[in-house]
């Protein structure tokens, strides 16, 4: 299945309707054909992993061509330059995010990149470096614990950018990273205090918000488990 292809499949499956309920939830692309990601996994799943065409379809500026762009390229190929002109494009949370999940934290340099869009001051690519941090916390099962226990400086730097989309993805990081092990659990819950006593009302909602569910009897009944 070529570029060519795709773009006829993905006007077939167009749902306008779907393009409404998208915007409520901040989904705002230029241009979008409203297909779900559920169904957009299933055509990557029949597409398979292409490194070259992954690269067509993010070129062509579609919701939709640079979710499944994300989803059939392939991790080993990807290089710094293209993870930083992918990053440049993000302009609004769901393609970060999707950016992310499905490929950036496969690659050699996402442990890098956390560290340095963090600091940057477009707001999705900042977000980005949170949510990677999130994601890693997750999916790098034999990650050490020191490699987490480097973001929380990081993660209370940041706490009090009162953006949106940047609070919720610190706020993201510092909860997975809480969840990950009774170790880390207990050095989140120590920076979320920290963070608390912060001079900002961001700030404080991102550190309560995360004691509330890294202390929950939930999330410790798994961590003794």
């Amino acid at each position: 299945m070529n570029c060519d292809d795709i773009l006829k499949q993905l006007k077939f499956f167009s749902n306008p309707k779907a393009i409404e309920g998208m915007a409520r939830f901040g989904i705002t692309p230029e241009r979008t054909y409203g297909i779900s990601i559920p169904n957009l996994r299933k055509m990557a799943k029949e597409i398979g992993k292409d490194h070259n065409l992954a690269q067509e379809l993010w070129e062509s500026n579609i919701r939709e061509t640079r979710i499944l762009a994300s989803m059939v390229d392939e991790p080993n190929k990807v290089t710094e330059k293209q993870m930083e002109s992918w990053a440049k494009g993000f302009d609004y949370w769901e393609i970060c995010d999707q950016c992310c999940m499905n490929l950036f934290e496969k690659t050699e340099f996402a442990y890098q990149k956390t560290v340095k869009w963090s600091e940057r001051e477009e707001e999705f690519v900042k977000r980005a470096g949170f949510v990677l941090m999130a994601r890693l916390a997750v999916s790098d099962k034999k990650a050490t614990d020191e490699k987490f226990v480097k973001f929380f400086p990081i993660i209370k730097r940041e706490a009090a950018d009162g953006r949106n989309f940047v609070k919720k993805a610190v706020n993201w990081a510092l909860r997975q990273i809480g969840k990950r092990n009774p170790n880390l659990n207990k050095r989140a819950i120590e920076v979320a205090k920290e963070i608390q006593k912060m001079n900002s009302k961001v700030a404080k909602w991102v550190a309560t918000d995360a004691i509330r569910e890294l202390t929950s009897e939930a999330v410790q009944k798994r961590l003794k488990n």
